[in-house]
């Protein structure tokens, strides 16, 4: 094989809650993302206790793709996507998180979505969960914290997995899972109170969400059996940043910290390095018998991560050391580039990625988070000349497919995040610009929401109709 499979699935990622907006339409309740003021690139989010007159929330308006999403997905259309990669905002299904009962006009919309979606023949990859859950669900129970989760998830799971079992072939019941041990209230709504044993409770949580995956892995192949359920990494791609044996052990830790939860989804059991670790910290995690049993039997089809950039990792670093990232922060490689925010930007690091999670687990990958974050200008002509955005998809594409043609990964697709400008989700910022389509606002939640094509617009066009071989 000298190219790409006809059926490799190009396409583009969102999050509902940093691109929808309509935060209080159609019956849907607050989440923890709706809670999240605006913030800048080296100044934290404030996370409020409810929502707070006066305040700027950037996602409860975002880019209302709520209201404008069938010009928008014609858009995509347009670009050539195969698929589209989003996800359901667990609190329009569920507002409160623990009703019996789904909100059926938030039902309605997905369905309007999906349904646009596969009538231009746009296959749906979809989030069930991604940073969004109930606030509710945080007042009420802290959060993942508490093992009462699982069943609400698993009812927002049944719901969505009966509702669109015929239009949405691939599922992934969690995004970035990982995160809950680095920035536990977005993916868990975890605030620690004082006195609180944060590491207990960051690995207590992962464990319910663990048991969680693995019964929505269950529940799913019950309702239909035809589909593909997969788990959603942050990978943190990192390197030692000398040949010294103690900063190789560095990185080998740090690879450990995301691997954990890929070891568990994938083999279905705790690595051993892992159950030394909760050892060596006296982490007395509840693993019950049956939770042993659940996550053996409810193992994932296929892996999807996000990928963005790489760092070194350093046995004795100074906070001069220390570089930026999606999250997971690590230190500064000299021999790479970065972006405005830090990033270093490192495209053999995605073909180094795609080998060491096929060659660790031998099941299919999916690429479901790529992206460049950049402030974008007009011209006087009015087009957006990105060509640095351009540049970056193009080598990182360039190093995708020799991992598949040259070193015989398995990869199902590739998307693109942000494919659209949306809100940041680390930031909160709009100035920090991922899509290959503009969206008029600014930080301050000022704009008309227009949108317009970018010079990567077209790019990327070329490179979907070519099935990347016009790069």
């Amino acid at each position: 094989m000298n190219k790409l499979p006809d059926d490799f699935l190009w396409g583009g990622a969102v999050a509902a809650n940093q691109f929808e907006g309509g935060w209080n339409k159609g019956g849907k309740g607050i989440s923890v993302s709706d809670v999240m003021t605006a913030g800048t690139h080296g100044v934290e989010r404030v996370i409020t206790d409810g929502i707070i007159e006066g305040m700027n929330y950037p996602n409860h308006k975002a880019i209302d793709f709520y209201s404008r999403y069938k010009k928008d997905i014609a858009l995509f259309h347009e670009m050539g996507f195969k698929c589209f990669r989003t996800s359901i905002a667990w609190t329009r299904i569920f507002p409160n998180g623990d009703e019996s009962e789904p909100n059926e006009e938030g039902l309605l919309f997905y369905d309007s979505v999906f349904d646009e979606c596969l009538e231009y023949g746009i296959e749906p990859v979809v989030t069930i969960s991604h940073f969004e859950m109930p606030y509710n669900l945080v007042v009420k129970y802290g959060g993942w914290r508490n093992p009462m989760l699982i069943d609400f998830f698993l009812n927002f799971c049944e719901v969505v997995y009966k509702r669109y079992k015929n239009k949405i072939k691939y599922w992934m019941p969690f995004n970035e899972i990982n995160m809950i041990i680095r920035k536990p209230w977005k993916p868990g709504g975890i605030k620690f109170s004082e006195g609180e044993n944060e590491l207990l409770t960051k690995y207590q949580a992962a464990h319910y969400m663990l048991v969680a995956c693995a019964k929505a892995v269950i529940l799913g192949k019950s309702i239909n059996p035809d589909f593909i359920i997969g788990t959603m990494l942050l990978h943190t791609t990192t390197y030692a940043a000398t040949c010294n044996p103690d900063d190789v052990m560095a990185h080998i830790k740090k690879l450990h910290e995301a691997y954990f939860f890929t070891d568990v989804q994938v083999r279905g059991e705790y690595p051993s390095f892992q159950l030394k670790f909760m050892e060596k910290n006296n982490l007395d995690i509840k693993i019950s018998e049956e939770d042993k049993k659940i996550l053996r039997e409810g193992t994932v089809d296929f892996i999807g991560f996000s990928y963005y950039s790489s760092s070194i990792e350093i046995a004795n670093p100074t906070t001069e050391d220390a570089s930026e990232g999606n999250e997971i922060k690590g230190y500064k490689n000299p021999l790479l580039p970065a972006s405005e925010w830090g990033w270093q930007i490192d495209p053999v690091g995605l073909r180094i990625t795609l080998n060491w999670l096929y060659d660790r687990y031998n099941i299919p990958l999916f690429i479901v988070e790529n992206g460049f974050g950049a402030v974008d200008k007009f011209e006087e002509d009015g087009s957006i000349n990105d060509e640095y955005r351009i540049d970056y998809f193009k080598k990182h594409v360039e190093q995708m497919k020799k991992a598949v043609l040259e070193d015989g990964v398995e990869l199902l697709g590739y998307t693109t995040w942000g494919c659209i400008d949306l809100v940041s989700a680390g930031t909160g910022e709009m100035k920090k610009r991922y899509g290959f389509i503009h969206v008029d606002k600014d930080n301050d939640g000022k704009g008309t929401l227009n949108r317009t094509r970018k010079n990567s617009f077209y790019w990327y066009k070329k490179c979907i109709e070519s099935n990347g071989e016009e790069l």
